[in-house]
């Protein structure tokens, strides 16, 4: 199962006695408030995306605990050099009215990570992809689990009114969150290299729905094949 980027955004995040215990829980000797760096993510959220996406309320606080231990990579680079820093910590808080998953990370001051840290105080490095997979993809208008089988609305249009769009629910896992210099879409949305997995619309037949609405038909099933969220090619 590919997993799913979502932007998200970097932000101070001070050291207390509470925050140290938290740390030194996934240290392996007790660190000291001097000897780390701590930052907080402004993740993903409950509000529709500009991939005409949401995470659901559950989803955000499924993801406020699998993510804790993982790590802080660069780039995207899944190598143990890549490993910057660690998450220690997750929780869902209100913003207005969205609800909003932040992830509190620190990382050890040493030579290594002094570039980075230099980087994230000045706001050059402020946004970071989180990658996690899902077990449902739930269409607004029909209620369609895409992970099983892909319907035929397009995220972002209206069907009689409703805007149409995915509720992601049933996190599989939280992967890791990666620091990027040019993130992916700044600000908000996803990466658009992912999968949905799930059973493929049959073709429509030209006889039935007409060669115009059949056009239209095999158009949408071709950008959905562009926009999968996990499970096996035939």
């Amino acid at each position: 199962m590919d997993p799913i980027l979502k932007a998200a955004r970097v932000c101070k995040q001070e050291v207390n006695a509470g925050e140290l215990a938290l740390i030194n829980a996934q240290a392996l000797r007790p660190l000291s408030a001097e000897e780390v760096f701590t930052f907080r993510l402004a993740a993903c959220d409950n509000q529709v995306d500009r991939d005409n996406e949401r995470f659901t309320e559950d989803a955000l606080k499924e993801m406020a605990d699998l993510f804790v231990g993982r790590p802080v990579l660069m780039d995207h680079q899944w190598s143990a050099r890549s490993q910057t820093a660690r998450i220690y910590a997750g929780h869902v808080e209100e913003n207005g009215p969205a609800q909003r998953l932040i992830l509190r990370c620190y990382m050890p001051r040493t030579d290594k990570t002094r570039d980075t840290i230099t980087a994230l105080e000045g706001g050059i490095l402020r946004e970071c992809s989180v990658g996690v997979a899902v077990r449902k993809s739930v269409c607004s208008i029909c209620g369609a689990n895409q992970t099983e089988t892909l319907c035929q609305h397009r995220g972002g249009r209206e069907y009689e009114g409703k805007r149409c769009w995915f509720d992601l629910d049933q996190v599989a896992d939280a992967y890791e969150v990666s620091l990027c210099a040019v993130p992916s879409q700044p600000e908000a949305g996803a990466v658009k290299s992912k999968r949905y997995g799930g059973q493929e619309p049959q073709d429509p037949d030209p006889a039935e729905t007409g060669e115009a609405e059949a056009m239209l038909l095999a158009r949408a099933m071709q950008e959905q094949e562009e926009k999968r969220y996990g499970g096996m090619e035939e």
